[in-house]
């Protein structure tokens, strides 16, 4: 998974209007995360730190609530209630992002899609057709595997090399198509050439006959990604010259309105 941001210690006092305890409380579920959902509260203690009683007192808290859960061997994980807030913030997240993937389809012709990684794969969040009779579809809440897709690539671009082969081995590399990317290596070598380039591009890996163009969305609360997709026809090496800046720019845009989202 992408690097995540770096948390400071929570044993500040909270800012002035702020609830300690919940700050705090957050801050433990964002460090579970980011530790793959699981963890012992030394390792808490550690990351955040703060004393092991008031970790305890949280965490039981939190158990209670049905948001941590602890586990047999005495460390805690995320609990299932957290599924449904993540599900109605990934629908709310597809709705702040359509408008902006509306100016997309205006100004290129071609479908316009958002994208999460969560866990191991890519969840498409949200999606804008294009108009055109002959036109990609990917159905809003479709799961797929991050090697064959443009977006899985923007979202894993800055991911250390280590935890991309670690990935890989967990979901594999089946074969989409004769174009599909299967090997670790050239995976990586990809991901490169989307640090270089500033995009990331599926080139008939998905389906053949389709291109797609994609670029992570900047400080974004969680990895996401917007695209372009369309027939390879229409979507040319002249056709991503324009189209890649547009795509960082409503990226820009849509970072501010998630940031702005986030404050309210």
């Amino acid at each position: 998974m992408p690097p995540s941001a770096e948390h400071k210690p929570t044993s500040a006092p909270a800012p002035s209007g702020g609830v300690q305890s919940l700050e705090r409380a957050f801050d433990l579920l964002e460090r579970m995360a980011d530790s793959g959902g699981e963890v012992g509260l030394s390792e808490l203690a550690g990351s955040s730190g703060l004393p092991l009683p008031t970790i305890h007192r949280l965490m039981r808290t939190l158990v209670a609530c049905g948001y941590v859960r602890q586990q047999p061997n005495r460390r805690y994980a995320l609990g299932p209630r957290l599924i449904r807030l993540g599900e109605s913030a990934s629908r709310l997240l597809g709705t702040w992002a359509r408008p902006h993937l509306a100016r997309l389809v205006e100004e290129t012709g071609e479908t316009a899609n958002m994208a999460l990684l969560d866990g191991d794969e890519v969840v498409y969040v949200a999606q804008v057709p294009s108009r055109h009779s002959m036109r990609m579809f990917t159905e809003v809440g479709r799961r797929v595997l991050p090697h064959s897709t443009g977006v899985g690539k923007a979202l894993l671009a800055h991911t250390p090399p280590a935890e991309v082969r670690a990935l890989l081995a967990r979901t594999g590399m089946p074969a989409a198509t004769e174009k599909t990317l299967t090997t670790p290596d050239a995976f990586l070598e990809a991901l490169a050439h989307v640090r270089e380039t500033g995009y990331a591009m599926d080139d008939n890996e998905q389906e053949i006959g389709v291109r797609c163009i994609a670029v992570s969305v900047p400080d974004s609360p969680t990895a996401a990604a917007i695209s372009i997709s369309g027939p390879a026809g229409r979507v040319t090496e002249a056709a991503t010259d324009k189209f890649v800046p547009l795509l960082h720019e409503v990226a820009g845009e849509l970072s501010t309105a998630l940031a702005g989202a986030n404050s309210a």
